[in-house]
């Protein structure tokens, strides 16, 4: 194990799996630019919700965290992929806030104010942990149980695919890019020895698989549907 993590070769294909992770991160990270646009066109939330993004900024700061020197080693690019992501949820979160009516903001701003101080828990307490060992698997653990939540979020999506036999409410790239970031950092995770990294990520591949075989059938179906006559002629 050890002659494979200094072999150059070895290295220089985990780094470009995370490279490659990070670049597939931006496209889900930029995905909802579109949903507010319409947001400050029209000066408010609408019916969209903000939680979607108080999760993601949690799962983001829980695995810049563990991607830090003090918790794991050899990590930078699970750290560089987190810090944008965690730029990016609280501007979206921001933007939210300012948008949305009276009761949401007062929400929002709870949900914010809860995450940020779950995160100070999860780094002092950590901290407190002596043991280096122990520490990165209290870390990891927490790590992988918000990424397995993250990657099953989609899961209601697929089911309501499946009832409505329409991908209306399932972007094909947004899908895509799951599947490719997903990936990516499965392979890091397996050319870094890392199961904290490449279980949840193994587990966000085979979802994003689902998504996209799902999306290639019942587009074609409804393709196909499309194309069927509105009026059967008998003659």
């Amino acid at each position: 194990m050890s002659d494979s993590v200094h072999n150059p070769v070895w290295t220089s294909c985990k780094d470009a799996a995370g490279i490659a992770g990070n670049i597939f991160a931006f496209g889900l990270f930029v995905s909802p630019i579109p949903t507010y646009r319409r947001i400050i066109r029209n000066r408010s939330t609408e019916q969209f919700s903000g939680l979607p993004y108080i999760y993601a900024l949690m799962n983001c700061l829980i695995c810049m965290w563990y991607g830090m020197p003090l918790i794991s080693a050899d990590n930078l690019l699970v750290v560089t992929v987190n810090s944008f992501g965690t730029v990016f949820q609280l501007a979206y979160i921001i933007l939210f806030i300012i948008y949305a009516e009276r009761k949401i903001k007062v929400s929002m701003l709870a949900s914010l104010l809860v995450v940020l101080v779950l995160f100070a828990i999860i780094v002092v307490g950590s901290l407190q942990i002596h043991d280096q060992m122990i520490r990165w698997i209290t870390v990891g653990s927490l790590t992988v149980v918000s990424l397995i939540s993250m990657f099953a979020s989609p899961l209601f999506i697929i089911n309501l695919v499946i009832q409505t036999k329409s991908v209306e409410f399932m972007p094909f790239y947004l899908s895509l890019s799951t599947f490719l970031m997903s990936t990516s950092f499965l392979l890091y995770g397996v050319l870094n020895f890392d199961a904290f990294i490449y279980v949840p990520n193994g587990i966000g591949t085979i979802l994003g698989i689902i998504q996209l075989m799902l999306y290639l059938h019942y587009k074609k179906k409804s393709v196909q549907e499309s194309k069927e006559p509105l009026i059967v002629s008998h003659a």
